[in-house]
């Protein structure tokens, strides 16, 4: 049973929403380039995370356009489908993971100032990033090489029967990594609340951090959860055989990826408040280990003082 004998969709929803996106994600993220490339001189876990988040949004904005095209004329699953198949469920994930490193990064940096010194560094940030684009392209490229020997239309799923692949897809790719997330930042903004500040900069710099953690928590959440909600959807209602309510279902999923997508550009904002918190962090660091120390010297039974890296 083919799912377009279920459901007739136009292509009119996705390309309203798509065309505000690619006017704003293309120069929103060659901006962020240009900004971390060239403005951010010295190479940081930060920077590190960004310039790969960049990446991820670039490569997903690139096939958006085929995507728009395929779901106008149902263009059928070949070479040229399964490269930009693979391309984009690549990156959507990536972005996720990605979000949830830099998420991983900033708690280790202010829950565990001393550890972090052992366990954060440029290099480790790379790999770790490398690891995921290598696993990421290795699954995407296997499960989509096996739909090629399918007949059927491009970006279009071509049974009723319920697939546990996506399934998996959402709980690993979205809702265990929204799990992580949502712990590292509220105990991001828990640490950053506690804090004493040594004065109204310091105390600034602190609302500056949780305001930041909060609204990129938010963010993220607001963008990707609708879509994997749908995902999650689809299956109930693929087991539960209710053809009748796959119109509704694939409209959802529909309009709950382009907002997935929409996160290309929001991500952009992130950069710049990112990159702003960076220099002014950074300038605070050598304060904050002299006050450390001072406070160590003073009173040798209490806890160092955390470090604010964001």
């Amino acid at each position: 049973l083919r799912s377009d004998t279920c459901a007739h969709l136009t292509a009119d929803t996705p390309l309203v929403m798509y065309i505000p996106v690619l006017i704003l994600g293309i120069p929103l993220n060659a901006i962020a380039l240009w900004v971390f490339c060239c403005k951010i001189k010295s190479w940081t876990e930060t920077k590190v995370y960004m310039i790969n988040l960049i990446m991820a949004d670039s490569s997903l904005l690139f096939t958006l356009p085929f995507l728009l095209y395929f779901t106008m004329y149902t263009h059928p699953i070949d070479r040229l489908c399964l490269t930009i198949q693979n391309i984009y469920f690549t990156n959507m994930p990536m972005s996720v993971f990605i979000i949830t490193l830099i998420a991983i990064d900033r708690y280790l940096a202010i829950k565990f100032p001393l550890k972090a010194k052992i366990l954060r560094s440029p290099l480790k940030s790379a790999s770790v990033c490398g690891f995921f684009w290598i696993a990421m392209l290795t699954y995407s490229i296997s499960y989509r090489t096996h739909r090629g020997n399918q007949n059927g239309f491009c970006f279009q799923k071509q049974s009723l029967l319920p697939k546990y692949s996506s399934l998996f897809y959402s709980i690993c790719g979205y809702f265990i990594p929204l799990g992580i997330v949502m712990f590292c930042s509220v105990q991001i903004i828990r640490c950053l609340k506690k804090k004493m500040a040594t004065g109204p900069h310091e105390t600034k710099l602190f609302q500056k951090a949780v305001q930041i953690v909060s609204v990129n928590l938010c963010v993220f959440a607001v963008c990707f959860s609708p879509f994997h909600i749908s995902l999650l959807l689809r299956f109930a209602v693929e087991t539960a055989g209710a053809c009748s309510l796959m119109p509704g279902v694939i409209t959802y999923i529909k309009v709950s990826a382009c907002l997935a997508n929409s996160n290309c550009c929001l991500d952009a904002f992130c950069y710049y408040f990112a990159a702003k918190e960076f220099s002014e962090f950074s300038s605070m660091f050598p304060k904050c280990i002299f006050i450390r120390s001072k406070m160590n010297q003073s009173k040798e039974s209490q806890p160092p003082t955390d470090q604010v890296m964001i």
